[in-house]
């Protein structure tokens, strides 16, 4: 299962490399040539990091939301169960230079397609129709035949991500519960299964953004795993108790958060659920050690 998903995410990796980097440069030469939207008048503030599209300066809950998804990483387990693939740690150096480059290039293309989308898809998008920009963009710039190969890279960002996740949590269930190898299958079989079906049940309602969905599993992921993760790693006073409290705190901020409002309960709940979760594991790995101590 690991190598299919290896091998299928290398394939899945370059058609979204090539659709990403493909439609700027057409969205470039279209502009290049005069050829904007009728409505599109074109605003100096929509570029400036500092504020939003309507040019209202960004607020500190705002900035501080937006920088906090690269905390996310550190507990993606469809991320980090990469790190198997490694066969020794000199392959750690080009792999970091290949993965780099990749997300570079692949995300810089997914902002100018977005920003180009603003200045040539008509009439303008919103809500929840601003996510289909990619698909309008190939309908307004490419012949249907390689328009079609460009929307497989939209499958493909999905795919990459969800055989991923399966295979995950298909491997939590099988190697976490001791069992015989013969139940190990069947087990991970079910859990795959009932997994796809949970998540068709979650993304059948219409009205869901697909950003939405994945910016709450994103924090979930990032809170309960991230803080726990790091401190194993890096800090030798980490305990078994810290790590569940990290857990435990990390996914319990990330829901409650989320269902608040107003004032600083606006700011991206992975953001404080990830600070909670570096608290709970030193409290909780203190705490250990105290009481290992007067045994």
């Amino acid at each position: 299962g690991f190598h299919a998903v290896v091998w299928t995410d290398v394939l899945q990796a370059l058609l979204m490399l090539f659709a990403l980097v493909l439609v700027p440069v057409l969205i470039a030469l279209r502009l290049s040539c005069g050829e904007a939207s009728a409505t599109f008048v074109y605003d100096p503030r929509f570029l400036d990091p500092r504020t939003t599209a309507q040019g209202e300066p960004l607020s500190w809950v705002s900035l501080v939301s937006l920088l906090g998804w690269g905390l996310g990483y550190f507990g993606q387990p469809h991320i980090l169960a990469r790190f198997k693939a490694l066969g020794s740690t000199e392959e750690a150096t080009p792999a970091r230079r290949i993965a780099l480059a990749w997300t570079a290039l692949t995300l810089s293309g997914a902002l100018l397609a977005g920003i180009g989308g603003v200045a040539l898809v008509e009439p303008p998008l919103s809500g929840a129709a601003s996510e289909t920009v990619f698909m309008e963009l190939l309908r307004l710039l490419l012949h249907p035949v390689p328009a079609s190969i460009c929307l497989a890279a939209i499958l493909a960002a999905v795919m990459s991500t969800a055989d991923s996740q399966l295979l995950v949590c298909a491997s939590a269930a099988t190697v976490d519960l001791p069992m015989r190898p013969v139940r190990e299958v069947r087990t991970g079989r079910l859990v795959v299964i009932g997994v796809a079906l949970l998540a068709l049940v979650i993304a059948w309602n219409p009205e869901r953004r697909v950003l939405g969905l994945v910016a709450y599993a994103w924090a979930g992921f990032g809170a309960a795993f991230g803080p726990a993760l790091l401190l194993t790693l890096h800090w030798s006073g980490m305990r078994y108790s810290g790590a569940a409290a990290a857990m435990v705190t990390g996914a319990a901020t990330v829901v409650i958060w989320h269902h608040l409002e107003g004032g600083l309960f606006d700011m991206y709940e992975l953001v404080p659920g990830f600070l909670f979760a570096l608290v709970a594991a030193g409290v909780g790995s203190y705490l250990e050690r105290r009481l290992s101590g007067m045994r």
